[in-house]
């Protein structure tokens, strides 16, 4: 069988929501929307069963898979409902739903639910992709209410620059959140991973860990272990073989990288079909039998070449970390100019091992 395999350790998905809840001191909404950042939507649901207060998904598919698996905690859609007919799942399945424009309270005021629906409504803080402005807020606000088909409101915002700990536009945000809801009764949410772990004003009622549930740190160039998170994934491969080159030799599509002095390269089962970065440029971390390497020449879709030649006793069948304990998923990213979250969410191919 190809060794590239995606071990995921639930004891550290536990490790770091307790952690968030630590931090936040108050109810945690567990996001494990796009398959839980790439590590299996269930899988992780069911193993913070203990730990989270209910679940955030992007969309209503997510939220059904969820459902079908037995999943009974609460879950909310982040994107709330894109139509109409959506609301009767949305009833049928007691889900919470975000609410960001006047449409989706339009679709509220003409259905016809069981029971009021939960709803959270958006506020544009900043960030400016969707939500009501502050001056719309209140009266959103109201209308849901006097709808006769909402039960409680809860206020929600989403932050743009939270990650960047120097940068003042958070506590415009926070300011501006405060001003649009005063008066205006209910919980709040306002904390994402970043907003936990950096902004202590910004701890309400509600906070919605993601990446650092996962692992890696929300900000980027932050090694493992940042914050006291727990990587959940390892993903690995094996060298399966090797090649000894001579100066002058060009490795691998487009001759991106040419060996300067005699070369042993370890060809490694892992490429860009399997989510590994195409971008990643030669030099890029590894790690061969527990021992620092680098990523040389490009990436291609199945497999990708690294430099052995400073570990002589590591050759066919030796363990390639292409992120995990050793190498950071993050030190990846930032080598490869991404996010973290995207090289998590776009892991295929592999074997995963839940343990």
């Amino acid at each position: 069988m190809r060794p590239l395999t995606a071990q995921i350790r639930l004891d550290h998905l536990r490790h770091n929501c307790a952690l968030a809840r630590a931090l936040h001191g108050g109810r945690v909404l567990a996001a494990v929307k796009a398959n839980g950042y790439g590590h299996g939507a269930l899988a992780c649901a069911d193993a913070l069963a203990d730990c989270a207060d209910g679940f955030a998904v992007a969309f209503l598919e997510e939220a059904l898979e969820l459902r079908a698996a037995g999943v009974r905690h609460p879950i909310l859609l982040l994107e709330g409902v894109f139509d109409a007919a959506e609301l009767a799942h949305v009833d049928r399945h007691d889900l919470w739903m975000v609410v960001h424009c006047p449409e989706q309270i339009a679709m509220i005021e003409a259905a016809s639910p069981a029971k009021p629906f939960r709803v959270w409504l958006k506020l544009d803080s900043g960030m400016h992709r969707v939500g009501f402005g502050p001056q719309a807020y209140a009266e959103a606000y109201r209308r849901l209410l006097a709808s006769g088909k909402v039960d409680a409101v809860v206020k929600i915002t989403h932050f743009a620059r939270s990650d960047e700990s120097d940068s003042p536009a958070t506590a415009a945000q926070l300011e501006c959140f405060d001003r649009a809801t005063a008066g205006l009764p209910g919980e709040a949410s306002v904390a994402n991973s970043a907003g936990l772990m950096l902004h202590p004003r910004a701890r309400r009622d509600w906070g919605r860990p993601g990446i650092m549930l996962y692992g890696a740190s929300p900000q980027s160039g932050q090694g493992v272990g940042s914050g006291g998170l727990k990587p959940v994934m390892r993903l690995s491969s094996r060298v399966f073989a090797v090649r000894e080159l001579g100066a002058g030799e060009a490795i691998g599509y487009g001759a991106r990288f040419v060996t300067d002095v005699p070369t042993r390269v370890g060809l490694v089962a892992c490429g860009y079909g399997d989510g590994y970065p195409r971008q990643a440029p030669s030099g890029t971390p590894v790690a061969v039998d527990g021992r620092a390497a680098r990523l040389i020449g490009r990436v291609s879709m199945d497999m990708l070449t690294i430099d052995l030649t400073d570990l002589p006793d590591s050759g066919i069948g030796s363990e390639v970390e292409l992120w995990g304990d050793r190498v950071g998923v993050n030190q990846v990213a930032e080598a490869a100019g991404t996010l973290g979250y995207e090289l998590l969410c776009n892991v295929k191919r592999a074997r995963f091992v839940y343990e």
